[in-house]
């Protein structure tokens, strides 16, 4: 049994479209009936072309059972307030990306490396160790709106497109029609195989250029400072040659790159944004603030803030 419904189970999803503060990118994947695309197909005929035009539910159905695959490996760590931070944060970054309708889910997983992933559909998870070297929140959400764009981008669903070119399209169909929990069937299989490679091996470097940039966006929008990422990559540009930071910088552009091109995309189109919060020093007088009284009516959406430990 796949431990995707358990992943799902214990995170909590965003419920709500937002507003989007600045000019609105093109969203991939508009929703499309996948059994009328493989009954037109010949037997013959390779999943290449099916896989790029899935729909919104076959997205969520990949990245589910993705999700499953690396919680099997890395369970999610047992520490109820620290989850709900996570997904409280993520959340609020999401709303605030091009594709707020996901039913987005984040968390933190067991394992000492540096590392962060994604998979299609809105499922984000960040390691115990990247989580524990936050120097900020800013920092985190830099963390979270980079996944997050690449979940917004698709990159994943290009990425494993191209992976499994050579199977069936009937393979494909079966795997769709099962629904639910469980895997099956040679795509099952493949898309699995697919994904161990993908994580192992990381994106293509434009893929991780355009997440960073997207991300830096989604951050500001948020109400997050958009220097946040690259604090985190000068983290990452300085760290010792360790077990921890092994695969992040195997997948992953070097980090001086990123900044490099982070620094030019930005240059000065930040600089008249003022008021985002960076959790330092000013914003931590935030967490000893007395929490507020109950309200006698509901209260719009607020960005979360974190709780010290």
């Amino acid at each position: 049994m796949s431990p995707a419904p358990r992943f799902i189970r214990r995170f909590v999803a965003v419920t709500a479209g937002t507003a989007v503060m600045l000019a609105p990118v093109p969203v991939a994947g508009q929703s499309v009936d996948i059994g009328n695309i493989l009954g037109k197909a010949r037997s013959l005929k390779k999943v290449g072309d099916s896989f790029r035009r899935i729909g919104q539910p076959e997205e969520i159905r990949i990245g589910s059972d993705l999700a499953g695959m690396i919680l099997g490996a890395a369970p999610l760590i047992d520490d109820p307030a620290e989850q709900r931070y996570v997904n409280d944060l993520g959340m609020w970054l999401a709303l605030h990306s091009e594709r707020p309708e996901l039913p987005w889910k984040f968390g933190i997983i067991e394992s000492p490396d540096f590392n962060a992933l994604s998979m299609p559909g809105g499922y984000v998870l960040i390691t115990r160790g990247l989580f524990d070297r936050m120097r900020s929140e800013s920092e985190l959400a830099g963390v979270l709106a980079h996944e997050i764009a690449h979940v917004v981008k698709r990159h994943h669903i290009e990425a494993l497109q191209e992976a499994l070119r050579g199977q069936g399209a009937s393979d494909m169909q079966k795997y769709f029609s099962i629904g639910g929990s469980g895997l099956g069937g040679t795509f099952a299989s493949a898309l699995l195989s697919a994904g161990k490679t993908l994580y192992t091996r990381g994106l293509n470097k434009d893929a991780e250029f355009e997440a960073d940039r997207m991300g830096v966006v989604i951050a500001a929008r948020s109400g997050y400072s958009p220097y946040g990422l690259i604090g985190v990559l000068q983290t990452l540009s300085g760290a010792p040659a360790t077990r921890e930071y092994a695969l992040e910088l195997k997948t992953h552009p070097s980090p001086l790159d990123r900044i490099e091109r982070l620094d030019a995309a930005m240059g000065t189109r930040f600089d008249a944004m003022t008021g985002l919060a960076d959790d330092e020093p000013s914003f931590q007088a935030l967490f000893a603030a007395p929490p507020p009284p109950a309200a006698t009516a509901p209260q719009p959406a607020k960005r979360p803030h974190r709780k010290r430990r």
